[in-house]
């Protein structure tokens, strides 16, 4: 994986570390883009928090703001990070799967049938 992969991903891992943000990406991937108002009518997270938060996923990659009317700001997710960590883990899985089958294979020999 190249190095700017691995910050992408450690940055998605941290993201997505705490619930509040998991929350909040789950709220937008359910009702779409949204604003720190709307997000804090849904979530039991204060109007205040959630911005936080989004500021952080931001710095992911995860969320882009875009300009709406009024001022006001609406969140939309990005999936091209996240698509970064699942390739990281399933480079990780498969560099696992090998010597795991060996270590069962292995140990399945040595069981007296």
């Amino acid at each position: 994986m190249q190095p700017d992969h691995e910050a992408i991903a450690e940055q998605v891992f941290i993201a997505l570390a705490d619930p509040s943000r998991r929350g909040i990406l789950a709220a937008l991937a359910t009702a779409g883009p949204s604003t720190a108002t709307d997000l804090a009518k849904r979530l039991p997270i204060s109007r205040q928090a959630i911005a936080k938060h989004l500021t952080l996923l931001a710095e992911a990659g995860l969320v882009t703001a875009e300009p709406g009317e009024r001022r006001r700001v609406r969140y939309r997710l990005r999936s091209a990070p996240m698509q970064v960590a699942q390739q990281f883990l399933a480079a990780l899985a498969r560099d696992w799967d090998g010597p795991l089958y060996a270590l069962k294979d292995h140990l399945e020999r040595q069981v007296p049938q």
